[in-house]
């Protein structure tokens, strides 16, 4: 059974981890997206909100790796957005995570 202090001390550690995530993932949108996404307003690509409304990490990984080809695997017929081939697994997934935290709760 874990002590009252132990549960607490998970909770706060976990709190921390996503707090650095956020702003490590504020930090990614504004280097690499911010030229044509938003977080909540359509630009001249789509909003994280829409995004996150449509797709899970997955497909918004592929997209940030490979989006010729997701793209098209997804049914779009042309594609604007450039492949981001200088960001690790790591930095895609915390991008990923930062997007999909613009999903509306229902």
């Amino acid at each position: 059974m874990k002590t009252p202090v132990a549960l607490m001390m998970a909770v706060l550690l976990g709190a921390a981890l996503s707090a650095g995530s956020q702003k490590e993932g504020e930090r990614l949108f504004k280097a690499y997206c911010w030229g044509c996404h938003h977080q909540t307003a359509e630009a001249f690509g789509p909003s994280f909100r829409t995004i996150a409304s449509k797709r899970n990490e997955g497909e918004i990984i592929a997209m940030i790796a490979d989006p010729e080809a997701t793209s098209k695997r997804l049914g779009y017929r042309r594609n604007s957005m450039p492949a981001f081939t200088d960001l690790n697994a790591s930095e895609m997934e915390t991008l990923a995570r930062y997007i999909l935290s613009f999903k509306e709760k229902k």
